[in-house]
């Protein structure tokens, strides 16, 4: 679609859409700061974890620096907590980073950020920088997100989780406290809002379902990856059923944005 006369990345007046929606770059900054705190926090609970697990401090505080992927992290601490292989849950760790990669093929169109940046934005790529960059309404509130939220999480995580492994003693059996289960429940307070349509809703169903139903028979991390499957599943049903004969409805047209979305 054409661009727009005058881009708002070079003027910095607040980004607005072809539906008229405006969002201010301090709107912006709020709701990423809000997410990174929020999140970042739970780092402690990662540094407890692993500790509980048998890693050292300087292993806890790698995993955070360099791997930075809650979901993962906790899933190779848990695996080896439960006496599994290091390299089978190194493995399942793997499988359930590798959604990252996916996400980098969104938002490299999205934030169209210069080659010579892009492997240092590549390590901010996770789930909850997504979820900021994708609900904005254009590409400079998107780069605004992505940033303060990436830069927030990063440090308040590693912050966290030297704190958390530090005081892990203190806290006595760790497996007793549940910490494990605090990422992915933030996360999941985080998506809740944004699932608005019936499409959205049973999309995320049918996933959970997936995910719960092979997580007893797949190792970890591959029940995540499969439940993506919900996605097409669901939208060739949607489709089937939109173009069903003697359905005269026609399909509601996309709004369009100024970078397409």
């Amino acid at each position: 679609m054409p661009e727009q006369t005058t881009s708002p990345e070079k003027t910095g007046e607040p980004a607005e859409t072809a539906a008229g929606e405006v969002k201010s770059d301090a709107a912006v900054v709020r709701d990423a700061l809000g997410v990174g705190i929020a999140v970042g926090l739970s780092g402690f609970a990662f540094g407890v974890t692993s500790a509980g697990s048998g890693l050292s401090l300087l292993q806890t505080c790698l995993l955070s620096l360099l791997v930075f992927t809650g979901a993962s992290q906790f899933a190779l601490v848990g695996a080896l907590a439960a006496g599994g292989n290091p390299y089978t849950a190194a493995a399942g760790a793997f499988f359930l980073g590798v959604r990252n990669a996916f996400y980098g093929l969104r938002l490299s169109q999205l934030l169209a950020i210069p080659r010579a940046l892009r492997p240092l934005a590549a390590q901010w790529v996770i789930d909850e920088t997504t979820a900021v960059t994708l609900a904005q309404p254009a590409r400079r509130s998107a780069r605004i997100g992505f940033t303060v939220t990436g830069i927030t999480l990063y440090v308040l995580w590693n912050l966290t989780t030297l704190l958390g492994a530090l005081g892990a003693e203190a806290l006595g059996d760790t497996d007793s406290w549940g910490l494990d289960a605090a990422s992915p429940a933030v996360f999941l307070a985080l998506l809740a809002p944004m699932l608005r349509s019936t499409t959205e809703r049973v999309t995320a169903a049918l996933a959970v379902l997936l995910a719960l139903g092979l997580l007893p028979v797949l190792p970890a991390g591959v029940p995540v990856l499969l439940s993506a499957l919900a996605a097409p599943a669901v939208l060739f049903l949607m489709g089937r059923r939109n173009g069903s004969p003697g359905d005269t409805t026609p399909a509601k047209a996309a709004t369009p944005t100024e970078d397409g979305r």
